[in-house]
C-alpha cells in the first residue's frame, strides 16, 4: 500500500480495530513510519496512531 504520498492530506478510511470491528473514520494523516500511520482524528482532534495492515480502503476526504 503507498500511502507516503497522502502525508499532510486528509483521508476517509475503512479501518479494522485488533477486536475485529469495522469503522469509518476521518483523519489528517501527519507521517507515515513503517507499518504505522501517524494521524489526527478530525472528529475529536485527537491524536491517533493506525496500523496500515488494518485499512482495509481509504479515499481523499471532502471537508468543507
Amino acid at each position: 500500500m503507498k500511502m507516503n504520498k497522502y502525508i499532510g492530506q486528509k483521508l476517509e478510511i475503512v479501518y479494522v480495530d485488533n477486536t475485529g470491528k469495522i469503522t469509518q473514520r476521518r483523519i489528517g494523516v501527519k507521517n507515515i513510519i513503517g507499518q504505522f500511520i501517524y494521524a489526527t482524528c478530525l472528529n475529536t482532534g485527537r491524536p491517533r496512531t493506525f496500523r496500515l495492515d488494518r485499512v482495509l480502503a481509504w479515499q481523499p476526504a471532502n471537508v468543507a
